[in-house]
């Protein structure tokens, strides 16, 4: 009894359900009126008929037949009574068995019961939290990131603003906080001042209340915003965001620069202080053909391949791997040895581009992007765009017209075409054009946007030799934002690591040690602190204040830190000194 009371005085004080009980109420006086009147009638048609009963009498009828019960112990013999019962009975179906419980439902049990749902919704972190996330918006892309901090270890918590999807967040498995985005009273249950990082993900003037919101609380947090429209990157830097990004933009980019054939440059796609990541196509290149011990790329350039990415499979190097028209390297140098790697791959007369304009499919913000991109690396291209604007429809490189039409491609060039970029925001529609172009040219590059991670792998089977997830895209750059001294994400599940040298290969040449045969990871530098060993020799000798720095994937950073952790005990064993 004393929850139930508690539970009215939580809905009586809201007000919202301060109304909702007013208009309960009119309908019971409306009910409790027809009530009166019905049994005033009953006395007046039953002395009509020659007979009287008590005022009690007159309630106890009105009521059996309201609520159709009726007893039968009392009943009119004219015609007057029995249409008089009817009408009494039809204002009893629909006032008590239709109005009433769905009045009840909708003014006093779905409050209620809403209530109850936003009070099992955490409204705050505990005040010890610390070092964790702040997202302020969740959609597939923020669920991907959250199981990317999940792998990591790294504690989160979603913002969200309806109770309803906050619950089917929270028991979806989600660690959820309810509150309003706006509202300072909000980030204080957060604990956003110990917060590690805020991620902002949400619409460009939603994102600029949250962000301003945010500095009413903390000037010192760090904050993350993705921006849609180029005019709002003022805006959210003069509101307080920390670090502004354009990830569609920088996805059309990315896929712009991936196209094979027209540079023999390495892309930078990482930086550990001076040592540099890079991918290199070598599509029309000296090492087209070769394996890797035949390119001896080490010995002649100082850089270190690292691994190969064919047909969107990570792999990690060895001597006798064959470089294929469509294998993209992973080099690891410094800038010197990456300028000595491009002039050695260089063909005599320079790169000669492939005949025919390469096809951008899709004139949304990442197919702008890479259409401005490769304009900047002086790549001829069509786009083909079913709504254009007036500036565009005056661009003789641009194609109106359905991407699924045989005609528009045709006058597009898809039969001389080298390359073809897929940019649609809709992964559907990206696996279908993948499919129809893969059938129409066997041996085009394709190179696919999506946007959902899982889709990944379906639109390699569809034919595209590589697709890059904005998903993925977005995990990659707050992983690097939130510990850039320990990790660094160059690429979907291409990882750099730095550990302590484990002591059972201390005093023994790197060789000697099998760290690769071992874990799969490859050592790209060894931190003194004198200098830093970049690509260092097979002969180096591992003191016990070295640094490694390694790249591979997570799994292989797993097996490192069992083996490392086990002192050699574990099923992974490092070779011990024999100085020991």
């Amino acid at each position: 009894m004393k929850f139930l009371f508690s539970e009215l005085a939580v809905l009586v004080n809201r007000a919202q359900q301060k109304n909702n009980l007013r208009l309960l109420g009119r309908f019971l006086l409306v009910l409790a009126g027809f009530f009166t009147l019905y049994s005033v009638l009953f006395h007046f048609i039953m002395e009509l008929e020659g007979r009287q009963h008590s005022w009690l009498t007159g309630f106890y009828w009105t009521l059996t037949v309201m609520s159709t019960l009726g007893f039968g112990d009392i009943t009119f013999t004219s015609d007057l009574g029995r249409f008089f019962s009817i009408v009494v009975l039809l204002t009893g179906i629909v006032f008590l068995l239709v109005m009433l419980p769905f009045t009840f439902i909708q003014f006093f049990y779905a409050p209620w019961l809403e209530e109850q749902n936003r009070a099992r919704t955490p409204r705050a972190l505990p005040e010890a939290a610390s070092g964790h996330v702040i997202l302020t918006h969740f959609d597939p892309p923020t669920a991907h990131l959250v199981e990317k901090l999940n792998r990591y270890g790294i504690p989160y918590a979603i913002l969200v603003a309806d109770s309803e999807e906050a619950l089917r967040l929270h028991e979806a498995g989600y660690r959820v906080v309810l509150g309003a985005p706006d509202d300072p009273a909000t980030y204080e249950r957060l604990q956003v001042r110990k917060a590690a990082l805020v991620v902002v993900l949400n619409d460009d003037v939603t994102s600029t209340n949250i962000i301003f919101t945010i500095r009413e609380v903390s000037e010192e947090v760090v904050t993350v915003t993705h921006v849609d429209q180029d005019e709002s990157l003022d805006i959210l830097q003069l509101a307080g965001s920390t670090h502004t990004f354009q990830f569609t933009k920088m996805l059309g980019q990315a896929l712009a620069r991936r196209v094979l054939g027209y540079s023999n440059r390495a892309n930078v796609i990482g930086r550990f202080d001076e040592l540099l990541i890079a991918e290199a196509a070598a599509a029309r290149t000296r090492l087209q053909g070769m394996t890797l011990a035949e390119s001896r790329l080490r010995e002649r350039t100082g850089v270190n391949v690292v691994g190969l990415w064919e047909q969107g499979r990570f792999s990690p190097p060895g001597p006798g791997v064959r470089i294929g028209e469509s294998t993209i390297l992973v080099l690891a140098g410094s800038g010197e040895q990456l300028r000595r790697y491009e002039a050695l791959v260089a063909l005599p007369g320079g790169t000669a581009a492939p005949a025919g304009p390469v096809l951008v499919l899709g004139g949304g913000r990442v197919g702008m992007s890479a259409v401005a991109t490769l304009k900047r690396m002086g790549v001829d291209y069509r786009l083909v765009e079913k709504t254009i604007s007036r500036t565009l429809r005056q661009d003789e490189r641009v194609v109106q017209g359905s991407a699924a039409d045989l005609e528009v491609l045709v006058q597009a060039g898809i039969h001389d075409t080298p390359a073809v970029i897929v940019t649609a925001h809709d992964d559907d529609l990206n696996i279908y054009l993948t499919i129809y172009c893969r059938r129409l040219r066997p041996d085009v590059q394709i190179i696919s946007r999506a946007t959902l991670d899982r889709n990944v792998k379906t639109l390699y089977r569809a034919g595209a030799n590589l697709v890059m997830s904005y998903a993925s895209l977005l995990s990659t750059t707050i992983l690097n934002l939130l510990n850039p001294e320990k990790l660094l994400v160059v690429s979907e599940g291409l990882n750099i690591f730095r550990a302590a040298v484990p002591r059972p290969i201390v005093g023994r040449e790197l060789a000697a040690a099998r760290i690769r045969e071992e874990t799969g990871l490859s050592v790209i530098a060894v931190r003194r602190p004198e200098a830093m060993l970049i690509n260092p020799d097979p002969g180096t000798v591992l003191r016990p204040e070295d640094e490694l720095i390694l790249i591979g994937t997570a799994e292989g950073e797993r097996r490192f830190a069992a083996a490392a952790a086990q002192d050699g005990k574990s099923a992974l064993r490092f070779p011990r000194s024999k100085t020991r």
